[in-house]
């Protein structure tokens, strides 16, 4: 049976525009009315997510047509209706950005696109953005549109007043430290780095009930899915997972699947912990290493232990950052160096330009995965690839996944839920 809710995409004309500042504001503030809100990231995102789970008090998952597929992204849209009295799904680059874009998404599922516009060197000209979103592709649902980044209450009302009827004006934020969210090389700084963070969100939320009418959208109509169909393959596997400041870029759909298909989850610290948990394999996600490098390296007591589990012939997969941890060494961008695992022979340095951003499908033996890469680092390593990941978009980028011993190691960012048979031959022990 298909379940309503209202719902709004909140998209961008382009990448820096505010998207996740607007998003977090409207689901503070629904969420302190009482209502209850459902906050998605369309596409692979970790940081974002971080951010507007805090806005929201609950858990962020990601929407993409081709990464989650369109019956897992329809499963969780539905699941959400069930339970939300708000559904916020925060868009991706700019609304007609990539293939799949946020477009494609809003219109596949009929969520109304609420676009942000950074105001702050313009005027009369914010109307003929705003109309082009609404109007450049036929049967997009448009909803309106919000100012980001406005210097006044004078400059606010120009904008607004550059607006056809037909587009409803749904507030502005200011241009204020107090609101913006930082950033860093790879997106914003992580939630739990901002000791201010609540306190961002309440001001920004303030500002949005300041400067227009706070109602709902519409509801969606979000039909039923079909069945899914899980086998307990990891009934009895206890899976360490490393989770702090070094290892947090994780989808929550990945922890989700693991636990479905039977494991049970323990996570521990490469930066702090001297040891590992019991477990009988290892998750070691993306992140910030680098931030990291000479508490990483120092904590000899950790490294000899995931070694060991190595040796032992246990699994281990380590994505992104989780993989640089494991190589013989590490340079970060102002070019210090440290020493670590050596698991995976070879190298990495940090840049300052971008690498590879691209979405991913890898061949593995196990089953094919999908998932995207995004990184800063060069790596340079003698290992032969076990496979390369083939981009669907046709970028060149095709990611190494390398394969030593139950070692599976890649930039890829893997999203599990798209083969959790392969998922789980991966973490069997």
């Amino acid at each position: 049976m298909a379940r309503s809710c209202p719902a709004l995409l909140i998209a961008a004309p382009a990448s820096g525009q505010g998207k996740t500042t607007v998003t977090a504001a409207l689901a503070r503030l629904h969420a302190r009315q009482g209502k209850r809100v459902r906050v998605f990231k369309c596409g692979p995102d970790f940081l974002d997510p971080m951010i507007l789970a805090r806005a929201s008090g609950a858990p962020v998952y990601q929407l993409d047509l081709w990464m989650v597929g369109e019956a897992r992204s329809r499963r969780l849209l539905w699941e959400a209706a069930g339970e939300a009295d708000l559904i916020l799904i925060e868009g991706v680059m700019g609304l007609f950005d990539g293939s799949p874009s946020a477009a494609d998404l809003a219109r596949h599922f009929g969520v109304p696109v609420l676009a942000v516009i950074n105001g702050a060197a313009m005027a009369q000209t914010f109307g003929a953005l705003a109309v082009g979103l609404a109007t450049y592709q036929p049967g997009l649902p448009f909803a309106g549109v919000l100012g980001n980044r406005v210097g006044s209450q004078r400059h606010s009302d120009l904008i607004r007043a550059s607006l056809p009827d037909w587009i409803r004006w749904y507030g502005s934020l200011p241009r204020s430290a107090e609101v913006e969210l930082p950033s860093r090389h790879l997106g914003l700084v992580q939630a739990e780095e901002l000791a201010d963070l609540d306190a961002r969100l309440d001001a920004a939320a303030d500002a949005l009930a300041a400067s227009a009418s706070v109602e709902l959208p519409p509801a969606v109509s979000f039909a039923a899915p079909d069945e899914e169909g899980i086998e307990p393959w990891l009934a009895g596997v206890r899976i360490g997972v490393a989770r702090d400041t070094s290892f947090a870029f994780l989808y929550q759909a990945n922890l989700d699947l693991l636990q479905r298909l039977g494991a049970e989850l323990v996570f521990f610290s490469p930066l702090i912990d001297a040891a590992l948990p019991e477990v009988g394999s290892l998750y070691l996600p993306g992140g910030y290493p680098e931030l990291h490098l000479q508490a990483l390296a120092a904590n000899r007591a950790m490294a000899e232990a995931i070694r060991a589990h190595h040796r032992a012939g246990k699994p281990i997969l380590a994505e992104c950052g989780g993989m640089l941890y494991l190589l013989e060494a590490l340079t970060d961008a102002a070019g210090e160096s440290a020493e670590l695992l050596g698991l995976i022979p070879g190298r990495a340095t940090l840049q300052k330009r971008l690498a590879a951003l691209a979405l991913q499908e890898a061949p593995l033996p196990e089953g094919s995965l999908r998932g995207h890469t995004f990184h800063h680092s060069l790596l340079d390593s003698p290992v032969e690839p076990l496979v390369r990941g083939l981009c669907p978009n046709d970028k060149p980028v095709a990611e190494a996944v390398f394969r030593i011993g139950r070692l599976t190691a890649s930039y890829i960012h893997f999203y599990l839920p798209s083969n959790p048979r392969a998922a789980a031959e991966l973490f069997r022990p």
